[in-house]
């Protein structure tokens, strides 16, 4: 069944990480598991320090600055009982905006113990451009 856009909205904002597609110049389709927060229209994705990188400069940075589109899926499985899944598609822009990464990153504090001391080298601020999703 068709997820309602306050549905999904609601639960995208509830869930706590999903799969980043951004596009490569080269390869197409770049999919990474992201933890994010949402504040509004605005989600936000950190650059952390917590989890070892072999730099700040991420490829999903990269693949923002040359074609802005992502999507984010969220989903809820369960092996046993169908009955029970469900899936959110968060269609996403990147942008500019300083105030959006400050708000995020103080949600990104609050969601997640790992963030509370804010280990950022930034917060990747996207545009929830649309979201749908699905219900069993």
């Amino acid at each position: 069944m068709r997820l309602a856009y306050d549905d999904a909205m609601a639960r995208l904002a509830a869930h706590d990480h999903g799969v980043l597609s951004t596009v490569h110049p080269e390869r197409g389709v770049d999919a990474v598991p992201v933890a994010y927060a949402i504040d509004g229209v605005h989600l936000g994705i950190p650059v952390d320090l917590v989890k070892p990188k072999a730099s700040t400069r991420l490829q999903r940075e990269r693949n923002l600055e040359a074609d802005p589109r992502a999507t984010l899926l969220i989903e809820q499985w369960h092996a046993d009982d169908w009955s029970r899944l469900w899936w959110v598609r968060a269609e996403l822009r990147h942008v500019d905006h300083a105030g959006a990464a400050d708000t995020l990153a103080a949600a990104l504090a609050a969601k997640y113990a790992q963030y509370r001391d804010r280990p950022f080298a930034r917060v990747i601020v996207l545009r929830v451009v649309d979201v749908s999703g699905w219900s069993a």
